[in-house]
């Protein structure tokens, strides 16, 4: 199953809510009231909107995600890499190493990632 897509005001919104979950939905409309000036109804309509699309769910007024930051972030990185790099990941990593110096830290992260895959 692939990962439902989360536009950008959504995903500043899913921020708050991977930080603060569960959490009743009055809360979080609180909370988007004070991080991104939202009204109550704009983010009760973004709660409605996240869980018809399957990204979160929201049970008597609790509300959770489904999807987590990680797997998020793998979906944007592979739409990305599909769109901008036809589907090339070396591709997009020399381009992301062109566009940035790495730190010799950096470069055995990264390398140590690749070995442990």
């Amino acid at each position: 199953m692939s990962t439902p897509k989360i536009f950008e005001s959504e995903y500043r919104f899913c921020l708050i809510l991977w930080d603060n979950e569960p959490v009743s939905s009055r809360r979080l409309s609180e909370l988007c009231s004070e991080k991104l000036g939202w009204s109550k109804t704009t983010t009760y309509t973004v709660i409605k909107r996240l869980s018809e699309r399957g990204v979160l769910k929201n049970e008597k007024t609790i509300v959770t995600s489904l999807i987590s930051k990680e797997e998020a972030q793998i979906s944007e990185i592979d739409e990305l890499i599909e769109k901008k790099f036809e589907g090339s990941l070396p591709a997009f990593v020399a381009a992301f190493a062109k566009r940035k110096k790495l730190s010799d830290k950096e470069i055995e992260e990264i390398r140590k990632i690749i070995e442990d895959r």
